[in-house]
C-alpha cells in the first residue's frame, strides 16, 4: 500500500515566513523547548517563532521577567562575595580563639555569616520559584 503524503495549500503571500534565524541550545534548553513544542502541538521552529513574537508583543512583561534573572544574578554574585569576606574574618577569629584569645569581633562576624547565609538562601528560593 503506498503512503501518501499530505498535501498543504501553501500561505499567502503576506504570512510567508522569508527569514530564517539560527538559535543554539544546550541539551536542557532543547529538550525543554521540544517538549513544550509538541506540547503545544508545534515543530519547535514555528514554536521558537510564536513564543518570541508573543514575548515581543508584551514587552513590559518580557522586560521585568528578564530584569527579575539579572536582579537575581546579581544578588547571587554580591551574597557570593560577602560569603567570601565574612569567610576571611572568621578564619582569623578562629585562629585568635585556638591560641586562647576571645576576639571582640566575635559576634559581630558570626551574625555576618548568619545574614549572608539568609542572603543566599533567599536569592536561591527565588532562582527555584522561576523554573
Amino acid at each position: 500500500m503506498k503512503k501518501t503524503s499530505r498535501k498543504r495549500s501553501p500561505k499567502p503571500t503576506a504570512h510567508k515566513r522569508d527569514y530564517v534565524c539560527s538559535v543554539r541550545l544546550n541539551d536542557d534548553e532543547k529538550t525543554q523547548l521540544a517538549a513544550a513544542a509538541r506540547a503545544t502541538r508545534m515543530s519547535l521552529p514555528a514554536f521558537l517563532a510564536r513564543s518570541g513574537l508573543a514575548a515581543a508583543q508584551d514587552l513590559d512583561s518580557t522586560a521585568a521577567a528578564i530584569a527579575g534573572h539579572r536582579e537575581l544574578v546579581t544578588e547571587l554574585f554580591a551574597a557570593r562575595r560577602h560569603l567570601g569576606q565574612v569567610g576571611n574574618n572568621l578564619n582569623q577569629i578562629a585562629r585568635a580563639l585556638n591560641t586562647g584569645a576571645h576576639p571582640a569581633e566575635l559576634d559581630t562576624v558570626v551574625a555576618a555569616v548568619q545574614r549572608a547565609v539568609s542572603r543566599v538562601q533567599a536569592a536561591t528560593d527565588r532562582l527555584l520559584e522561576q523554573r
